[in-house]
């Protein structure tokens, strides 16, 4: 099957590395010529575990390519993905302005039928704004091309997308044609032969499914964070209360590890975006305004632990941080917890040296030549002379340090563990001063 993917995005890139995997023809488009030079010669721009051979393997058997010609695009593939960025407007409502646009070059470049599906994350009644946009560009053409227009929300996790996308646990169609339906089961066939994994459902229904989903997964990490400061205050584990709510098969233990918050570039989105679309509807979503509050109160609580043991003035004091990144196996800084604990620390005189595996590049282009913000090439070195250690991201090799090395290069032995890596008396045993999230 013949298959444009249009931008090469983490949605973009790895639905079509994965689309070429199972032998599709699949062009992707992007508007970024320095993306597509990166992708031509061999390179991801990107980082996302296992999309680099995926993409290689693809390419050296000719059924992936790049191209920033949008007639190409167009006339290449029958089904053609919408995957461009959809960001946050000012009052927090999805901008659809690159949508829309891929949605106009369709219908002023296409000759034929095309089943055009909006793969990136977008509001409830986008379809028909998408579907608006292809009939203008043909009427004004004076042409009559039959085309569809389908909603195939992703489910991808950043760090894990590759592995989500080769073996989902569903595949949500959201479509009111036959034809289109029948070619979305055939492209997706080889992704549930186990069982099937299709859920087909009406448009709107299936665009507002992408929202649900990640504003329930917020929701449970917002409950679990406002439950650790409780637990905080009343000297209880929120470890402890994980375990026991999460044995219960109703609730399961997925989502439920409290931290200094979520960032990304999905849940901040969806629930800002969903909150808008309510409002404009005239429903007013209580839940999901608390979400989005409790987690720009949870962005601040390691500073405020901070604040608390070394006092508001904190001039003439360097911190070690440990992970820039959102998430772990990702360079995504997008609303990450770090860039608020960072610029916080900036605002009350101190300097931070900062550690991430892959997100210092991305740091650097974030921060720009910031004197208050440097860069160490190991997670021990940053530690040099610090007066704490500020753990921010939860990447695996901070899971078993050496702890005598840490008390022995810190100022004072302090760490403030914004993941709750540590069993809360491991530190302790060696002389060091450590403040995690609700564990008591």
């Amino acid at each position: 099957m013949k298959i444009t993917v249009i931008g090469t995005g983490y949605v973009g890139l790895v639905s079509g590395a994965c689309l070429a995997e199972m032998g599709n023809d699949v062009l992707c488009l992007d508007l970024d010529p320095e993306k597509i030079r990166i992708l031509k010669e061999g390179g991801i721009p990107i980082h996302e575990p296992g999309l680099d051979a995926v993409v290689a393997r693809n390419v050296e058997a000719g059924r992936l390519h790049f191209t920033t010609d949008v007639a190409e695009a167009v006339r290449f593939g029958t089904i053609q993905f919408i995957a461009v960025g959809t960001p946050p407007d000012e009052d927090g409502s999805a901008d659809l302005q690159y949508v829309l646009s891929a949605a106009r070059n369709i219908g002023r470049l296409m000759t034929d039928y095309k089943v055009v599906v909006d793969k990136s994350t977008v509001p409830v009644g986008t379809a028909d704004k998408v579907k608006a946009a292809i009939a203008e560009e043909l009427a004004a053409r004076g042409l009559s091309l039959e085309y569809a227009v389908v909603s195939n929300p992703e489910f991808l996790k950043e760090g894990a997308a590759v592995e989500d996308f080769m073996r989902p646990d569903r595949i949500v169609v959201g479509a009111d044609d036959e034809r289109a339906v029948h070619l979305m089961r055939a492209l997706y066939a080889p992704f549930q032969r186990n069982r099937d994994k299709l859920v087909v459902m009406d448009v709107r229904s299936a665009e507002l499914t992408k929202y649900a989903a990640n504003a329930m997964l917020a929701t449970r990490i917002s409950f679990m964070n406002e439950l650790a400061l409780l637990a905080d205050r009343m000297g209880a584990d929120i470890e402890m209360v994980r375990q026991g709510i999460g044995s219960d098969p109703r609730i399961g233990y997925h989502f439920l590890y409290a931290g200094c918050g979520y960032g990304g570039s999905c849940f901040p989105k969806d629930v800002k975006a969903l909150i808008r679309t309510a409002r404009e509807n005239g429903q007013a979503l209580q839940v999901l305004q608390a979400v989005e509050d409790a987690n720009d109160v949870q962005k601040m609580v390691l500073v405020d632990k901070i604040v608390a043991r070394f006092g508001e003035d904190l001039s003439g004091r360097r911190f070690a941080l440990w992970g820039l990144a959102f998430k772990p196996n990702t360079d995504d800084m997008r609303e990450a917890p770090s860039r608020v604990i960072i610029a916080e620390l900036f605002k009350r005189g101190a300097t931070v040296t900062a550690y991430d595996p892959v997100a210092m590049t991305e740091a650097k282009r974030i921060f720009g030549d910031e004197p208050r913000l440097a860069y160490a090439e190991k997670p021990m070195d940053a530690l040099e002379g610090a007066d704490a250690l500020v753990i921010v991201t939860e990447w695996k090799e901070f899971r078993s340090p050496d702890f005598e090395r840490i008390r022995s290069a810190l100022k004072q032995p302090v760490i403030f563990d914004g993941r709750n890596l540590y069993e809360t008396e491991l530190p302790r045993s060696f002389g060091i001063e450590y403040s995690a999230i609700g564990r008591r």
